[in-house]
């Protein structure tokens, strides 16, 4: 097991005594921050040379897993900022410097939603926008955003899609943009830039990443992790962190039963009905976490191999990952449904594990029919949108 894995795990009651305090304050705690920094999970995939680890994907995504378990919102942070030091070790030497030279313990938040606009100037871009969810924000002193470069009419330039990387400094987080029922604790509040600067080392196309093929051009082929398809390596994190929590709540539920008695006086651990939903359950949601794991593990072989990633091999991850997403919901969705009123009690975790995992499912990543449709598309041989991302 990774040592980072271990750390986690012997800290697993800490990040789960804290869930409750981070979804209170919309944010994560101060405490559930510095475990994840001090355990390291953010430097996994960072490189070695800024003090990162370059851990398998296998083990990230193992360690991700355990970490949502215990907390729905750590989970999610964990995933989606750990992710980020995956594609800024692609990026500009420069700007990798920029960021991790004084302290590698720095974390880079997002979003990736084209919604920036980026007009040309001399030495880079003059930049503006406003987006939401940017997940873990208040711990991360640098960020990623998604934008388009325009003309001097303010109209998007072909091909112009772009990933805009700008310091603390250049941001601003809105403070009260983050009132929602579920992942409370994410803290993904509304971002704004007004007419930043935007020096050209640090405007990044993302196409590139898409087979793998990046790492070799950039300096990083000597790696196998950065050879991993940016896509499912960051829809990953997102399904990981969302069938995490089904885990959390069988838990949750397994352990109500041991304790509960129903208005009929029947111990819930001798009731035949309730006894198939814990199979049931239990089952399907074993089913989704082989079949993501076989998949990262299938990715990082290939990644070893020094192969590049088809369109057939993405989408068929990505076909598996909504899947997975969906089958997870629909296990917490049983489980609530039969855990009785008590699970109705705003201080049951049961309940907070079934907020969090629908607000999971609403994320763009878990939008299932654009995936199933593309992933037929490509099947029968035909164009495919330019709109899905794999």
């Amino acid at each position: 097991m990774n040592e980072v894995h271990e750390r986690i795990l012997a800290r697993a009651d800490e990040l789960a005594a804290e869930a409750p305090l981070s979804d209170e304050q919309g944010s994560l705690t101060d405490t559930t921050a510095e475990i994840l920094r001090s355990c390291g999970v953010m430097r996994m995939l960072q490189p070695k040379e800024f003090g990162g680890m370059e851990a398998s994907p296998v083990d990230f995504f193992r360690t991700l897993f355990d970490i949502g378990v215990q907390s729905s919102s750590a989970g999610w942070v964990a995933g989606v900022v750990g992710v980020h030091a995956f594609e800024m070790a692609l990026m500009d030497h420069t700007l990798q410097k920029e960021i991790w030279a004084d302290d590698a313990d720095t974390w880079i938040a997002s979003p990736y939603a084209p919604l920036g606009r980026a007009t040309p100037v001399e030495g880079g871009y003059r930049f503006t926008g406003r987006w939401p969810f940017s997940s873990g924000t208040d711990h991360c002193t640098w960020i990623i955003l998604g934008g388009l470069i325009v003309d001097a009419d303010g109209a998007p330039v072909p091909g112009g899609s772009r990933h805009f990387v700008l310091p603390r400094a250049d941001y601003e987080i809105i403070a009260d943009s983050w009132d929602v029922v579920g992942l409370r604790g994410t803290g993904s509040k509304d971002i704004v830039i007004r007419d930043a600067f935007i020096p050209e080392h640090r405007v990044f196309d993302p196409t590139p990443m898409e087979d793998g093929g990046l790492a070799d051009s950039v300096g990083r082929g000597d790696s196998p992790l950065y050879r991993m398809p940016f896509h499912p390596m960051f829809t990953a994190g997102i399904t990981t962190a969302t069938i995490a929590m089904a885990r959390g709540a069988l838990t949750a539920f397994t352990e109500a039963m041991q304790h509960r008695v129903t208005a009929r006086g029947v111990k819930t651990a001798d009731n035949p009905h309730q006894l198939a939903v814990l199979g049931r359950a239990s089952a399907d949601l074993q089913a989704g976490e082989v079949q993501l794991f076989g998949d990262i593990e299938w990715m990082w072989d290939k990644a070893q191999r020094d192969e590049r990633f088809s369109p057939e091999d993405r989408l068929r991850v990505r076909r598996n990952q909504v899947r997975i997403s969906r089958r997870a919901v629909d296990v917490v969705d049983e489980l609530f449904l039969n855990a009785g009123g008590s699970a109705l009690r705003s201080d049951s975790t049961l309940q907070r594990y079934w907020r969090d995992i629908h607000a999971a499912l609403n994320h763009a990543s878990n939008n299932a029919d654009p995936i199933y449709q593309a992933y037929g598309l490509n099947s029968f041989g035909n164009p495919l949108p330019k709109t899905v991302l794999f």
